[in-house]
């Protein structure tokens, strides 16, 4: 260490914007890459149907009952095929929340790269607090009325 640097080597400097701009472009062609052959194999395969090949719920299968998550296959599932009420049906919380939700998410994470900046969602305690409260209340809701 330098007398003029007495905590040590200075920070290196963030990422450039061509950088950000590479690495958004990148992660974006990754998404890509595995979510449209995901999305072709979900639109042949009707998980209402029993005997599909598609992961089951970890939660479901080891305690038996839904988890705030249960029923998104099947949503989207529905959703591309136009049935809106029964992707209601079957998780009305995640269509109405959840989607608006990670839509705007990626939308400002894109914009964001292709502008060459960094998007970091602030995520504070009253916020994480407000989604496991509404996830809570969504799977005691659902596994109590059935």
């Amino acid at each position: 260490m330098s007398p003029e640097e007495p905590w040590g080597p200075a920070a290196p400097a963030g990422p450039t914007g061509a950088t950000v701009r590479k690495r958004t472009l990148r992660t974006a062609s990754i998404a890509l890459a595995l979510g449209v052959p995901a999305a072709v194999y979900l639109w042949h395969t009707d998980p209402h149907r029993p005997g599909q090949l598609l992961l089951p719920c970890p939660f479901k299968w080891a305690t038996g009952l839904l988890c705030p998550l249960c029923g998104g296959t099947r949503m989207a599932y529905d959703l591309m095929h136009g049935e809106v009420p029964a992707a209601f049906h079957d998780n009305a919380v995640l269509l109405a929340l959840g989607g608006p939700v990670a839509a705007y998410a990626v939308t400002r994470w894109l914009v964001a790269g292709l502008r060459g900046r960094t998007y970091r969602p602030r995520v504070t305690a009253r916020g994480n607090a407000v989604v496991l409260g509404i996830a809570a209340v969504w799977m005691i809701a659902r596994n109590v009325v059935g």
